[in-house]
């Protein structure tokens, strides 16, 4: 009986916790989003191309601003390859590169 109670207790508090979260979207004018699912409008950062060396390994190809950043990403972290202004990248680039970004945060 003790660990019903439990149980029911900590849905509770979920089922209040998700309700104010609802209330709050629909009502408050602060806005709340979920990872991956906010707007691209204002972001400074994109993820314009991949390629993966191996199962851990892959260079990716990162505008930040007016510049482009290579990054090396392996299993002890990221190394940072090469940075230049980004007109430099965005003339070497592939057509399909230029025609779909993607913007960090997102999944892929």
């Amino acid at each position: 009986m003790d660990l019903v109670r439990q149980l029911l207790s900590v849905f509770m508090v979920l089922a209040l916790l998700g309700g104010s979260l609802w209330w709050l979207r629909r009502r408050s004018p602060a806005r709340f989003s979920w990872p991956g699912g906010g707007k691209r409008n204002g972001r400074r950062m994109e993820s314009v191309e991949r390629l993966a060396l191996g199962p851990q390994h892959a260079l990716h190809l990162v505008r930040m601003g007016d510049r482009g950043l290579v990054v090396a990403v392996h299993a002890g972290g990221c190394t940072l390859i090469d940075s230049r202004p980004w007109p430099e990248w965005e003339s070497r680039l592939p057509v399909e590169a230029k025609r779909a970004p993607t913007v960090f945060g997102a999944a892929q």
